[in-house]
Protein backbone atom coordinates (compact mmCIF):
# COMPACT_ATOMS: atom_id res chain seq x y z
CA UNK A 1 0.00 0.00 0.00
CA UNK A 2 1.28 3.17 -1.21
CA UNK A 3 2.26 6.10 2.08
CA UNK A 4 0.86 9.18 1.48
CA UNK A 5 2.94 11.83 2.67
CA UNK A 6 0.02 14.28 4.81
CA UNK A 7 2.13 17.16 4.68
CA UNK A 8 2.83 17.11 0.82
CA UNK A 9 -1.20 16.32 -0.04
CA UNK A 10 -2.24 19.23 2.64
CA UNK A 11 0.19 21.36 0.92
CA UNK A 12 -1.15 20.56 -2.89
CA UNK A 13 -4.19 21.62 -1.41
CA UNK A 14 -3.67 25.12 0.35
CA UNK A 15 -1.75 25.57 -2.92
CA UNK A 16 -4.86 24.67 -5.38
CA UNK A 17 -7.04 26.87 -3.12
CA UNK A 18 -5.11 30.12 -3.08
CA UNK A 19 -4.63 29.67 -6.70
CA UNK A 20 -8.77 29.24 -6.79
CA UNK A 21 -9.05 32.37 -4.28
CA UNK A 22 -6.40 34.52 -5.94
CA UNK A 23 -8.22 33.39 -9.25
CA UNK A 24 -11.95 34.68 -7.82
CA UNK A 25 -10.25 37.92 -6.46
CA UNK A 26 -8.87 38.71 -10.34
CA UNK A 27 -12.47 37.98 -11.27
CA UNK A 28 -13.85 40.36 -8.44
CA UNK A 29 -11.81 42.93 -8.70
CA UNK A 30 -12.19 43.03 -12.76
CA UNK A 31 -15.92 43.33 -12.56
CA UNK A 32 -15.96 46.30 -9.16
CA UNK A 33 -13.76 48.09 -11.82
CA UNK A 34 -15.87 47.57 -14.64
CA UNK A 35 -18.96 49.13 -12.54
CA UNK A 36 -17.13 51.61 -11.20
CA UNK A 37 -16.18 52.41 -14.79
CA UNK A 38 -20.14 52.20 -16.51
CA UNK A 39 -21.34 54.05 -12.99
CA UNK A 40 -18.91 56.99 -14.12
CA UNK A 41 -19.84 56.96 -17.16
CA UNK A 42 -23.41 56.96 -16.51
CA UNK A 43 -22.94 59.87 -13.98
CA UNK A 44 -21.28 62.03 -16.56
CA UNK A 45 -23.63 61.40 -19.11
CA UNK A 46 -26.30 62.71 -16.84
CA UNK A 47 -23.84 65.68 -15.25
CA UNK A 48 -23.71 66.68 -19.08
CA UNK A 49 -27.52 66.24 -19.82
CA UNK A 50 -28.29 68.28 -16.70
CA UNK A 51 -25.46 70.85 -17.86
CA UNK A 52 -27.24 71.42 -20.95
CA UNK A 53 -30.51 72.09 -19.27
CA UNK A 54 -29.07 74.21 -17.20
CA UNK A 55 -27.06 75.82 -19.85
CA UNK A 56 -30.19 76.63 -21.73
CA UNK A 57 -30.09 80.14 -23.28
CA UNK A 58 -31.98 82.36 -25.51
CA UNK A 59 -29.96 83.58 -28.61
CA UNK A 60 -28.38 86.98 -28.36
CA UNK A 61 -31.64 88.64 -29.79
CA UNK A 62 -33.64 87.76 -27.13
CA UNK A 63 -31.16 89.42 -24.95
CA UNK A 64 -30.75 92.58 -26.98
CA UNK A 65 -34.65 93.10 -26.57
CA UNK A 66 -34.89 92.80 -23.17
CA UNK A 67 -32.34 95.82 -22.97
CA UNK A 68 -34.31 97.85 -25.80
CA UNK A 69 -37.73 96.80 -23.85
CA UNK A 70 -35.49 98.33 -20.51
CA UNK A 71 -34.70 101.52 -22.48
CA UNK A 72 -37.78 101.95 -23.50
CA UNK A 73 -39.12 102.32 -19.97
CA UNK A 74 -40.49 98.76 -19.54
CA UNK A 75 -40.54 97.51 -16.27
CA UNK A 76 -41.66 93.98 -14.56
CA UNK A 77 -44.93 94.21 -12.16
CA UNK A 78 -43.68 93.74 -8.43
CA UNK A 79 -41.59 90.00 -7.69
CA UNK A 80 -42.31 88.66 -11.35
CA UNK A 81 -38.88 87.73 -12.92
CA UNK A 82 -36.76 89.62 -14.86
CA UNK A 83 -37.49 91.19 -18.40
CA UNK A 84 -34.86 88.86 -20.32
CA UNK A 85 -35.88 85.93 -17.82
CA UNK A 86 -39.57 86.55 -19.15
CA UNK A 87 -38.76 87.09 -22.63
CA UNK A 88 -36.34 83.91 -22.31
CA UNK A 89 -39.22 81.76 -21.14
CA UNK A 90 -41.66 83.34 -24.05
CA UNK A 91 -38.19 82.02 -26.60
CA UNK A 92 -38.40 78.33 -25.81
CA UNK A 93 -42.17 77.59 -25.55
CA UNK A 94 -41.97 79.20 -29.02
CA UNK A 95 -39.25 76.31 -29.71
CA UNK A 96 -41.11 73.58 -27.88
CA UNK A 97 -42.31 70.78 -30.50
CA UNK A 98 -44.16 67.29 -29.77
CA UNK A 99 -43.41 63.87 -30.95
CA UNK A 100 -44.52 64.94 -34.84
CA UNK A 101 -42.32 67.86 -34.61
CA UNK A 102 -45.54 70.26 -34.68
CA UNK A 103 -45.43 73.58 -32.15
CA UNK A 104 -46.31 72.44 -28.55
CA UNK A 105 -47.63 76.07 -27.78
CA UNK A 106 -49.70 79.16 -29.36
CA UNK A 107 -48.10 81.57 -28.17
CA UNK A 108 -49.77 85.31 -28.45
CA UNK A 109 -48.99 88.72 -28.05
CA UNK A 110 -50.47 91.85 -27.26
CA UNK A 111 -50.06 95.68 -25.60
CA UNK A 112 -52.72 97.65 -25.02
CA UNK A 113 -52.86 100.93 -22.94
CA UNK A 114 -55.39 101.85 -19.46
CA UNK A 115 -56.01 104.11 -17.32
CA UNK A 116 -54.85 101.73 -14.33
CA UNK A 117 -52.39 98.87 -14.66
CA UNK A 118 -54.92 96.46 -14.14
CA UNK A 119 -57.46 97.61 -16.97
CA UNK A 120 -54.16 97.58 -19.29
CA UNK A 121 -53.10 94.42 -18.37
CA UNK A 122 -57.15 92.67 -18.86
CA UNK A 123 -56.97 94.67 -22.38
CA UNK A 124 -53.87 93.37 -23.34
CA UNK A 125 -54.69 89.76 -22.33
CA UNK A 126 -57.59 89.61 -24.10
CA UNK A 127 -56.39 90.98 -27.15
CA UNK A 128 -53.40 88.14 -26.91
CA UNK A 129 -55.94 85.61 -26.31
CA UNK A 130 -57.47 86.65 -30.05
CA UNK A 131 -54.14 86.62 -31.30
CA UNK A 132 -54.12 83.01 -30.32
CA UNK A 133 -57.46 82.17 -31.23
CA UNK A 134 -56.59 83.94 -34.69
CA UNK A 135 -53.45 81.22 -35.04
CA UNK A 136 -56.03 78.29 -34.46
CA UNK A 137 -58.49 79.28 -36.43
CA UNK A 138 -55.60 79.76 -39.58
CA UNK A 139 -54.72 76.14 -38.82
CA UNK A 140 -57.99 74.70 -38.36
CA UNK A 141 -59.11 76.01 -41.67
CA UNK A 142 -56.34 74.58 -43.72
CA UNK A 143 -56.72 71.13 -42.25
CA UNK A 144 -60.62 71.42 -42.89
CA UNK A 145 -60.07 72.52 -46.41
CA UNK A 146 -58.05 68.99 -46.76
CA UNK A 147 -61.33 67.31 -45.34
CA UNK A 148 -63.38 69.36 -47.69
CA UNK A 149 -63.57 67.20 -50.38
CA UNK A 150 -63.19 63.66 -48.16
CA UNK A 151 -66.03 64.44 -46.57
CA UNK A 152 -68.58 64.24 -50.19
CA UNK A 153 -69.47 67.51 -49.52
CA UNK A 154 -71.64 70.16 -51.78
CA UNK A 155 -70.29 73.08 -53.20
CA UNK A 156 -73.25 74.68 -51.06
CA UNK A 157 -72.07 72.82 -47.67
CA UNK A 158 -68.15 73.48 -48.90
CA UNK A 159 -69.27 77.43 -48.82
CA UNK A 160 -70.95 77.18 -45.15
CA UNK A 161 -68.02 75.77 -43.94
CA UNK A 162 -65.53 78.04 -44.71
CA UNK A 163 -67.45 81.04 -43.80
CA UNK A 164 -67.95 79.53 -40.15
CA UNK A 165 -64.45 78.60 -39.78
CA UNK A 166 -64.12 82.43 -41.00
CA UNK A 167 -65.90 83.89 -37.87
CA UNK A 168 -65.00 81.25 -35.44
CA UNK A 169 -62.01 83.24 -34.07
CA UNK A 170 -63.88 85.63 -31.60
CA UNK A 171 -66.07 82.16 -30.62
CA UNK A 172 -62.85 79.89 -30.07
CA UNK A 173 -61.07 83.17 -28.16
CA UNK A 174 -64.03 82.94 -25.96
CA UNK A 175 -63.74 78.97 -25.02
CA UNK A 176 -60.06 79.18 -24.57
CA UNK A 177 -59.38 77.54 -21.08
CA UNK A 178 -56.26 78.60 -18.11
CA UNK A 179 -53.83 80.41 -20.65
CA UNK A 180 -49.97 80.28 -19.31
CA UNK A 181 -48.92 83.78 -19.10
CA UNK A 182 -45.10 84.53 -20.57
CA UNK A 183 -44.57 87.74 -20.56
CA UNK A 184 -46.11 90.95 -18.45
CA UNK A 185 -44.07 94.29 -18.80
CA UNK A 186 -45.72 97.99 -18.06
CA UNK A 187 -43.96 101.05 -18.49
CA UNK A 188 -45.92 104.42 -18.49
CA UNK A 189 -47.21 106.12 -21.17
CA UNK A 190 -48.07 109.41 -20.19
CA UNK A 191 -51.13 109.59 -17.64
CA UNK A 192 -51.80 106.17 -18.89
CA UNK A 193 -50.54 102.93 -18.51
CA UNK A 194 -49.18 100.79 -21.54
CA UNK A 195 -49.21 96.63 -20.99
CA UNK A 196 -47.11 94.02 -23.08
CA UNK A 197 -47.87 90.52 -22.62
CA UNK A 198 -47.71 87.25 -24.31
CA UNK A 199 -49.91 84.05 -23.49
CA UNK A 200 -49.18 80.68 -24.21
CA UNK A 201 -51.96 78.22 -25.04
CA UNK A 202 -51.33 74.36 -25.63
CA UNK A 203 -52.06 73.18 -29.08
CA UNK A 204 -53.21 69.72 -28.24
CA UNK A 205 -56.26 71.95 -26.10
CA UNK A 206 -56.53 74.20 -28.75
CA UNK A 207 -57.10 72.15 -31.61
CA UNK A 208 -59.88 70.11 -29.39
CA UNK A 209 -61.52 73.88 -28.27
CA UNK A 210 -61.67 74.24 -32.51
CA UNK A 211 -62.94 71.52 -33.01
CA UNK A 212 -65.82 70.99 -30.20
CA UNK A 213 -66.60 75.09 -30.89
CA UNK A 214 -66.77 74.55 -35.35
CA UNK A 215 -69.01 71.84 -34.84
CA UNK A 216 -71.63 73.26 -33.08
CA UNK A 217 -71.67 76.38 -34.70
CA UNK A 218 -71.73 73.86 -37.86
CA UNK A 219 -75.06 72.21 -36.43
CA UNK A 220 -76.68 75.43 -35.49
CA UNK A 221 -76.04 77.09 -38.33
CA UNK A 222 -76.27 74.44 -41.28
CA UNK A 223 -77.93 71.28 -42.29
CA UNK A 224 -74.86 69.52 -42.73
CA UNK A 225 -75.32 65.36 -41.84
CA UNK A 226 -73.33 64.11 -38.62
CA UNK A 227 -71.57 61.77 -40.78
CA UNK A 228 -70.37 64.47 -43.27
CA UNK A 229 -69.13 66.31 -40.07
CA UNK A 230 -67.46 63.47 -38.15
CA UNK A 231 -65.45 63.03 -41.68
CA UNK A 232 -64.82 67.04 -41.65
CA UNK A 233 -63.52 66.89 -38.03
CA UNK A 234 -61.29 64.15 -38.62
CA UNK A 235 -58.16 65.50 -37.89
Amino acid sequence: MKKINIFKALNKMFTVNSKTKSKNQTIMKKGIVTLTVLSFAMLIFQGCSSTSKLNTRAPREVRQTAKDYEKQGYKVAVGAPTIEMQLTEAWMKRQETDENGYPKFFVGDATSVGETQIAAKLQATEAAKLDIAGQIASSVAALIENNIANSQMNTEEAASVTKTVAASKSLIAEKLGRTLPLVELYRNIGKNMEANVSLAYSQEMAMETAKQTIRKSLEEETEIMQDKLDKLMRF
